[in-house]
């Protein structure tokens, strides 16, 4: 079992000193994760196997307007969710990780199987006025809506994420930055409409379900 460092993660030899450590594995798992979940997500999402159940608007969404300009904070997950594995020190770690962020995935897949979901057809947007929303709405349909496991699993990244700053001296300004950036994330999906309300709020428990596990390794 490697030692974790002791360096501070507000130096960048503390930073560098926390990715080093298996990286070849954290690269490896990364991204033979991503490439399973989205496997399995467009084979669901392109297939339903049962009648799919749109998830109605709320007063929520009503009161958030569409805002194309939080897309790329949508997109940032993609690197966020990275991060707390990037910064795990040992093995025993990195294993716990993976298998409680497989978990999400799973429960997240699981119910997409038995019960398809998409979010209302008419959200009011005119989508070929926004060139960046035409490539996402054709790659990423509105399917597999509730929950969604795109705030299911930036909750879970920012409980894991937030843990590991604290375990390293507290963290100090990244602590707020990283609780922001979770919390924009999950705006992001109402106001780029790609989820609604109610996709939001299942997926925050869900991720938050999973994040309550503390593992040994992190103690």
């Amino acid at each position: 079992m490697s030692a974790a460092p002791s360096e501070s993660p507000s130096s960048a030899a503390g930073l560098k000193a926390r990715i080093a450590p298996h990286v070849v594995l954290k690269l490896f798992g990364i991204t033979a994760f991503v490439t399973v979940f989205f496997f399995a997500y467009f084979l669901l999402q392109r297939f339903p196997l049962f009648r799919v159940t749109v998830i109605p608007l709320t007063a929520a969404d009503r009161l958030i307007p569409f805002q194309p300009g939080m897309l790329w904070l949508y997109l940032s997950l993609w690197g966020y969710v990275s991060l707390p594995p990037t910064l795990l020190t040992t093995r025993p770690q990195l294993y716990a990780y993976g298998w409680l962020a497989g978990a999400v995935a799973v429960v997240g897949l699981g119910i997409f199987l038995f019960w398809p979901t998409s979010i209302p057809a008419t959200t009011g947007v005119e989508w070929s006025r926004y060139p960046g929303f035409t490539w996402l709405k054709s790659v990423d349909a509105a399917q597999n809506a509730c929950p969604s496991l795109h705030v299911a699993f930036a909750v879970f990244s920012a409980v894991w994420l937030d843990r590991i700053l604290r375990t390293l001296g507290g963290g100090g300004w990244m602590r707020p930055l990283n609780a922001l950036w979770c919390l924009g994330i999950v705006y992001s999906t109402i106001a780029t409409r790609q989820h609604v309300a109610l996709d939001a709020y299942a997926g925050a428990v869900l991720g938050a379900a999973a994040a309550a596990v503390r593992p040994r390794v992190l103690k």
